[in-house]
């Protein structure tokens, strides 16, 4: 055990050698996000959010959504500029360190809006069978786990989606038809209060099947969270 611990280092600090990391927002090497990087973030102050979608400057009047999605959901960035970046580089380019970069942001914005108070878990929507089968991992669980243990929670892995297309192709209409019938709740949550992740929240299609399909399973409330916000 040793042994193969002493060999990963190893193995880790002559990748860093050869391929030093760089910041995925100004490319300097050092850090994967450098704190320069960190403070331009497009972030969401909570306080002027949409308090139902999670939208930049929408707690009075907000135009990006219709203020009758079932629950709230709290959004760390807008999706521009780094905050783009991040979930992409995640997903599309295996960037798997960024996981817990994307579940602390999610647990600051969390803290901020004070949401993450008295939840019972933390749950995820999950990626399609084909989706998982093209990345080889389901990129919500990664950052899920980190943000459970950040909030001291435990991780709820109760959603699974049948096949689907790729919701990024797809308009508001498309969205919501999409993922009709295509999620289902794997166990019984009744009574709990739960943290549904994303990565990016668009027109909250996928968050808001999620959490109906929670609540058809007993959920007192849930709460959705995401990296990003699309407005």
């Amino acid at each position: 055990m040793l042994a193969d611990g002493a060999a990963r280092r190893a193995l880790e600090a002559l990748r860093e050698a050869m391929w030093p990391t760089r910041c995925v927002g100004c490319d300097e090497p050092g850090e994967l996000l450098c704190a320069a990087c960190r403070e331009r973030m497009p972030w969401v102050a909570q306080r002027w959010a949409c308090p139902v979608c999670g939208a930049p400057f929408g707690w009075l009047t907000c135009t990006a959504c219709e203020r009758d999605w079932g629950m709230r959901v709290v959004c760390a960035c807008s999706f521009e500029g780094v905050g783009r970046r991040v979930p992409s580089l995640l997903k599309d380019e295996h960037e798997l360190r960024l996981a817990p970069v994307m579940a602390a942001a999610i647990a600051t914005a969390l803290d901020e809006a004070g949401c993450a108070e008295g939840c019972d878990g933390v749950c995820f929507v999950p990626a399609t069978a084909v989706a998982y089968v093209r990345r080889g991992f389901d990129h919500m669980e990664l950052v899920a786990r980190p943000l459970a243990r950040m909030l001291g929670l435990p991780v709820a892995d109760v959603l699974a989606r049948g096949p689907a297309a790729d919701q990024r192709a797809l308009g508001r209409e498309g969205r919501s038809a999409n993922l009709a019938g295509t999620v289902r709740a794997l166990e019984d949550v009744s009574g709990l209060r739960l943290l549904l992740a994303d990565d990016v929240v668009t027109t909250g299609a996928s968050m808001r099947a999620c959490a109906e399909v929670l609540r058809g399973r007993g959920a007192a409330e849930v709460v959705g969270c995401a990296m990003a916000r699309v407005w």
